[in-house]
């Protein structure tokens, strides 16, 4: 559980969620650089774990609106504290990172 609520993609996904439903495409532009088939794969392994809810609008084309669950947004939360802890600290640990030579490979 750990490895999947610290991929960036879940946790860009929750902290979109956050304010209100959103429409697939909506995501879509709103996360920078997530494929389409990762998005999918993002938000139905959500659904899975009861983090979001999907509900399909009946229309011509059908329009599909995920939004989080109760469960979802009390994880949202901590989510967004964690993020505002690594904007805020990125220089310090990027001067940490020179100092020692060290560039982890998937370093943000």
């Amino acid at each position: 559980m750990l490895a999947r609520m610290g991929d960036k993609w879940t946790i860009m996904t929750i902290t979109m969620l956050v304010q209100q439903p959103r429409r697939f495409n909506e995501l879509k532009r709103m996360i920078g650089g997530i494929s389409q088939q990762m998005l999918t794969r993002t938000l139905r392994s959500l659904e899975g774990d009861g983090l979001v809810s999907r509900k399909v609008h009946p229309s011509v084309p059908p329009q599909v609106e995920y939004s989080l669950t109760p469960l979802g947004q009390s994880l949202a939360l901590p989510l967004i504290e964690l993020s505002t802890w690594v904007l805020e600290n990125m220089e310090a640990i990027q001067r940490h990172r020179e100092q020692v030579g060290t560039t982890p490979a998937n370093s943000p």
